[in-house]
Order: C-alpha cells, then sequence, then structure tokens
C-alpha cells in the first residue's frame, strides 16, 4: 500500500515557521504543506509569495474547518498555544505544539483529555522562538541534539560510573535589553528563561535519571534596566534519591569565548562539552537536513572525557577528545517520527479510516511528558517565590 501524503496547515508565519518548520516537513515525503495563517501580510514577510502552492489564510477559524487538512502546527508565542490546540483538535486535526507546551500544567491536562477524546495525536515540538532578538544556543527539539545524544550514550554504557553531579547549561552574554521587542521583555504566560529555555533543560534531565525528589529554584533577572520584572535567567536544582543533583542553568551574562553546555562527573569518569549543537545556524544558513554536512560539528568543539583507571593499584586519569555521534540526528526526526505516529494510529482500520485511535505511544514527544515539564516548571517558579525547596 503506497503511503499516504497528509495535508500540514501553520499557524503563524515568523522565523520559526520559515526557518525551522516549513523545510522540515518539505524534507519529509509524506507531508505536505498545504496551508499557512498569516493574519498580517507585509511586503517583506509574504507568505503568498515564498510558498505560491500554499492556501493562505488570514482567519484561523477558516483553516480549522478545511476538512483537507491532516496536521495542525502551532508556531505562535506561548499565550496562544492552548486556544489554538483546542481549535485544532475540537476540529479533528491532529496537533504539533511548538514549546514551552502551554503556560499551565491544567491547561496541558485539558488538552490531553481532548486529544483522546477526538481520537487525535498530540506531540510538543521544541522549536526556536520565532522573536527573541538575542542570539542565543539553539532551541529546536533538545532530545534530537547530538551532543545531548552523544552524553546519553555514555550514560547508557555506564563510562562515568555512578554519577554523582550533572550541570547542563544555556548560558549568552547579552547583558542589554537595547533591541528587543516590547512584548518579549514584559512577564506574559508562558514567558520567561524557566518557559523559554529552561523546559528544554528539565526536559534532558528527566530523560536522563527520571522525576527527581526535590526541588530548588531561583528566577530572576540579570540584565540591569528590567523595570517590568521578566525573568531573563534561571538557576533550577534537581535533588535525586542517592545524592545525585542537577544543576540547570540559563543565564545572559556570561562573558566566556566557549559557552559551557554539559558538565557530568561520576565516580568513574567526568565528560564536559562547550558549544551546542550547529543545527539551528545551518537551518539559518539555508541548509537543508538532506545535506551531508548539516548538523556536522567541526572537530575541535569535541566534548572532554576523562576516565579513571585503576591499574596497578594506584588511579590513574587520562583525559582524552570524544567526538560528538556521527551521522548527527536531525530535527527532520521529529517529523518522520510523527508520520510514523499517524501511520500507526490508522492501522486497525485501513488508510483513510480509523485513523485517530487515541494512540500517541509512537508520536516524538508525548504531550504527557510535556505536561510534566510544565509542572515542574510551576513547581521552580513556586521554589523561587517562596525561597526554599520543594518536594515534587
Amino acid at each position: 500500500m503506497a503511503s499516504r501524503t497528509h495535508n500540514v496547515a501553520v499557524i503563524g508565519y515568523g522565523l520559526s515557521a520559515k526557518v525551522f518548520h516549513i523545510p522540515l516537513i518539505d524534507a519529509v515525503p509524506e507531508l505536505k504543506l498545504h496551508s499557512i495563517l498569516q493574519r498580517h501580510l507585509q511586503p517583506d514577510n509574504d507568505a503568498s509569495k515564498n510558498h505560491p502552492s500554499a492556501k493562505i489564510f488570514h482567519v484561523a477559524e477558516e483553516m480549522l474547518q478545511d476538512t483537507s487538512v491532516d496536521i495542525i502546527v502551532v508556531t505562535t508565542p506561548p499565550p496562544t498555544h492552548f486556544e489554538f490546540t483546542k481549535l485544532a483538535l475540537e476540529n479533528g486535526k491532529h496537533v504539533i505544539v511548538e514549546k514551552p507546551f502551554v503556560p499551565t500544567s491544567k491547561e496541558a491536562d485539558q488538552l490531553i483529555d481532548l486529544a483522546n477524546q477526538q481520537g487525535r495525536l498530540l506531540s510538543v515540538y521544541h522549536s526556536p522562538d520565532p522573536t527573541d532578538p538575542y542570539p542565543r544556543p539553539p532551541k529546536k527539539d533538545r532530545r534530537w541534539d547530538s551532543d545531548f545524544l552523544t552524553l546519553r550514550a555514555l550514560l547508557q554504557t555506564n563510562a562515568l560510573g555512578r554519577v554523582v553531579e550533572f550541570a547542563s547549561h544555556f548560558d549568552r552574554h547579552k547583558p542589554s535589553l537595547a533591541g528587543a521587542k516590547a512584548w518579549k521583555t514584559r512577564p506574559q504566560p508562558g514567558g520567561g528563561a524557566i518557559y523559554d529555555l529552561g523546559t528544554h533543560l528539565i526536559d534532558q534531565a528527566v530523560l536522563l535519571f527520571g522525576l527527581p525528589r526535590k526541588l530548588t529554584a531561583f528566577l530572576g533577572s540579570q540584565r540591569q534596566g528590567n523595570d517590568a520584572g521578566y525573568e531573563d535567567s534561571c538557576t533550577v536544582l534537581l535533588h535525586y534519591d542517592g545524592g545525585m543533583l542537577a544543576t540547570l542553568k540559563v543565564a545572559v551574562v556570561s562573558p566566556e569565548a566557549r559557552q559551557l553546555r554539559f558538565w557530568v562527573r561520576g565516580e568513574r569518569g567526568s565528560f564536559k562539552k562547550y558549544h551546542a549543537d550547529p543545527q539551528e545556524g545551518h537551518l539559518a544558513e539555508g541548509k537543508s537536513p538532506d545535506d551531508a554536512d548539516f548538523g556536522i560539528e567541526p572537530d575541535d568543539w569535541a566534548g572532554t572525557l576523562t576516565t579513571v583507571d585503576d591499574d596497578n593499584g594506584s588511579a590513574t586519569l587520562t583525559a582524552r577528545p570524544h567526538p560528538t555521534i556521527v551521522p548527527p540526528p536531525t530535527y527532520k526526526s521529529f517529523y518522520t517520527q510523527f508520520v510514523r505516529a499517524l501511520r500507526s494510529s490508522s492501522e486497525g482500520g485501513g488508510e483513510g479510516e480509523g485513523e485517530g485511535e487515541g494512540e500517541d505511544d509512537d508520536v516524538p514527544v508525548k504531550p504527557q511528558d510535556a505536561a510534566a515539564v510544565i509542572r515542574l516548571v510551576e513547581l521552580a517558579k513556586r521554589s523561587s517565590q517562596e525561597g526554599r525547596t520543594l518536594d515534587v
């Protein structure tokens, strides 16, 4: 049986849609860019000129009621995620929504219940922020970061022994608010460093080590002149049984020639990695996920693996470069896996029938996982406000 082509509609036409979603949709044979919702056309930002074969909508309800659309991709700012995702599910669409999933765990649970009731697939894509004016590490779905998967492989083979400290950073040096768009510097639902980049760090830590026992967080602003109280930085401590501590950090005042990404220490070794996955930069340059050099790091970006050798009764430390996995996984993996989930959900009734049994076991990021991250974010906000460590 030939593979079915699924029509995809994208809500929003900012940088995220143009650079980090539409090129990936175009790269997957089973997907077709059907339509784009762009409420306000501009001479230098007109979806109809860039994608003449796509249908352009200006009203969300008209797009969502189009029966030829199978999948909705929500790429708008966080305060709109709940509304658009809810409307899409109610109109019988499968939905991919950018991170942060939604501002609250209550909203997340409501959408998960609705997806199950409607028999639609729902997944969360941790994509780049379409309007952030500050250069930063990449922000696509971090589960496919090649540096993260390199570290994960080391942990799975017990190369570091029992881990006692895990540090994960997204730092940059941008101490000035100059040039920032007004809405980006005001507190808003789903805004601030903890939602923006902290959700990636929390998600990765939970994937590696599970849910923590306790949580301590510090949220605030490192920039001066931030009168609105926008929280541009955060530090989250995840306390695990056995004494392991995960430190997750987002900073905007970090004058380093190389920004630390990971530093993991165990009884048998340590792993330290600078620089971030290069895929976002490659997409911004116009590279395709199918290019041979897409996502490949320079050799001097390799992490450092230090191991303990106990031969002859004395411990010897050996440090050597540990290259990032090649070929790296790419953003395209998210969409190809979502297609597999669609195929799996339709197997019971044949092609075009029974599609949407509510089975989301194969979606790339389960909405339940994303909801668990939002619950930890809510705990982090409360911990910071109350100045104390909280049970998870």
